[in-house]
């Protein structure tokens, strides 16, 4: 997957060119979060103490917001159109680096158009929706762990006012820790899938084929039995999805109020103002999401693994059956 891509001159200038102007983008949009976070501060400030302010400042604050946000808004529809032409034109990579040699091969492989297709057309999906999401995380963080570093310093709890960049580490805490309780919840997801994707294509070759032979296929006694495997499969899916999902909604609703927990009594004796309040929500929500990015997106990793492992097997198949070449 990686190879057809990345290791072929046809799709170097998209695999590295595209790839480069993508970084670039991200990291402009990284850099206008920090501009957000710096709003916040001020601008909240203004609304604490409004006697000490005028109309004109809380006029300016707003046109600054929107010097901020239009760019932001085009950049980031720009980046995710572009985003999907890179991962439509990966899937076309290995969709054509896969053909070649699957059309040599003679046996019979399970599954094997719902590999070329399908699973090419999952992982550019998933590629999509993902991929650029990671390189955005590292750069959020190598952004915002300075800032909320700094803003530690606000810390009005004994045990933790103590700690340098206490936020910093409470939020890596915390994320490990719901990484780590996300993973043994999901446990089972994986393989579900993946049979998941089996009895879906077992089933879905007996339709095609009784498409043009009703007497012998799509009998009712054989699609009864293929649809109750199917039944019993996606019941386990949905189950353990529940669990996931229930786990991830009450994990991110706890970490909302985490750090109006941590600084809220700052914010009573004096220590630090309501636009420093704001600023901390705001940067500690950037580092715990960017520490907890699997967590959040724990089904599009689940579905990764299971397309990677498929595809893994198929070029596996192709490699194993390809015909061998006679000495002469």
């Amino acid at each position: 997957m990686l190879k057809a891509f990345f290791v072929s001159k046809k799709w170097f200038w998209w695999a590295y060119g595209v790839g480069l102007f993508l970084l670039a983008s991200l990291f402009a949009q990284v850099q206008m979060s920090v501009m957000f976070n710096s709003w916040y501060g001020d601008f909240y400030n203004i609304l604490q103490n409004v006697s000490k302010h005028t109309i004109t400042e809380f006029q300016a604050g707003l046109l600054k917001f929107m010097c901020i946000a239009i760019p932001y808004c085009v950049l980031y529809t720009v980046t995710s159109y572009v985003t999907s032409l890179y991962a439509f034109r990966w899937r076309e990579a290995i969709t054509f680096y896969y053909m070649p040699r699957w059309r040599l091969v003679t046996e019979k492989i399970e599954g094997e158009s719902q590999r070329l297709q399908e699973d090419t057309q999952i992982f550019a999906e998933l590629v999509e929706s993902l991929g650029l999401q990671v390189v955005q995380a590292i750069m959020t963080l190598i952004a915002f762990i300075p800032i909320l570093w700094g803003l530690s310093k606000g810390v009005d709890i004994p045990w933790l006012k103590n700690i340098p960049g206490s936020l910093v580490w409470l939020s890596l805490i915390v994320s490990v820790g719901g990484l780590a309780v996300t993973w043994l919840v999901s446990a089972k997801l994986p393989g579900l899938m993946y049979n998941n994707q089996v009895v879906e294509a077992s089933y879905r070759k007996e339709l095609v084929k009784a498409e043009d032979d009703k007497e012998h296929h799509g009998t009712m006694p054989t699609v009864i039995e293929l649809f109750t495997g199917l039944k019993f499969n996606y019941h386990r899916l949905f189950l353990h999805t529940g669990y996931l999902n229930m786990w991830r909604l009450l994990f991110g609703q706890f970490m909302v109020i985490v750090p109006y927990v941590i600084m809220g009594p700052g914010l009573f004796t004096g220590l630090i103002t309501l636009g420093v309040l704001v600023q901390v929500s705001n940067s500690f929500d950037q580092v715990r999401s960017s520490f907890s990015l699997f967590i959040d997106n724990w089904q599009v990793v689940t579905k990764i693994r299971s397309v990677v492992r498929r595809l893994r097997e198929f070029n596996k198949k192709i490699d194993e059956y390809q015909p061998k070449t006679k000495n002469a």
